[in-house]
């Protein structure tokens, strides 16, 4: 049974990066003419900071040289976060999606922009916003009826603090 560099990748580095609290999300290696690029994403409940980004950078940069899992040859590793208009692909990004607008496409076709404002093991409980007007809606959506689902950046919204004030 073979395994590809990706899958080989993420079994030296996942325990690293849990070690460091923070959850493997991706791996990506790419090649761009003769340079290599190992793109790792990482992230937490509570965020990474560059801090936390510099440290697992370093200590998988060092697990990096003292194994042969990149082969030969030079590459460029980069380690950043989701980005703000991350997917939503496991639990987990769901639950840290909270009181965020995703844009779902749905199993049964058709799209869906919605706020989550609470996450179970079965689905999603959501605020979907009014039109012309009208007042927001709840909309309970279940798991299997998502295809797809990925945040959305707003800039004009307000903090839960300043419209509490």
């Amino acid at each position: 049974m073979s395994t590809t560099q990706s899958e080989r990748l993420r079994a030296l580095l996942e325990p690293l990066v849990s070690s460091q609290g923070l959850d493997l999300e991706e791996i990506e290696v790419d090649s761009v003419g003769r340079k290599r690029v190992l793109r790792v994403v990482v992230d937490s409940d509570t965020g990474a900071d560059l801090d936390r980004i510099a440290d697992v950078s370093r200590a998988l940069s060092a697990k990096l040289d003292e194994t042969d899992a990149m082969g030969e040859g030079e590459y460029t590793l980069e380690v950043g976060t989701p980005g703000a208009e991350r997917l939503l692909k496991e639990h987990r990004h769901y639950v840290r999606a909270v009181d965020r607008l995703v844009k779902f496409e749905l199993a049964e076709g058709g799209e869906l922009e919605a706020r989550i404002l609470k996450v179970d093991d079965d689905g999603l409980d959501l605020e979907v916003p009014g039109v012309k007007g009208r007042k927001a809606t709840s909309r309970r959506l279940a798991f299997p009826e998502i295809e797809k689902a990925r945040v959305q950046v707003e800039f004009n919204r307000k903090d839960k603090k300043e419209e509490e004030a």
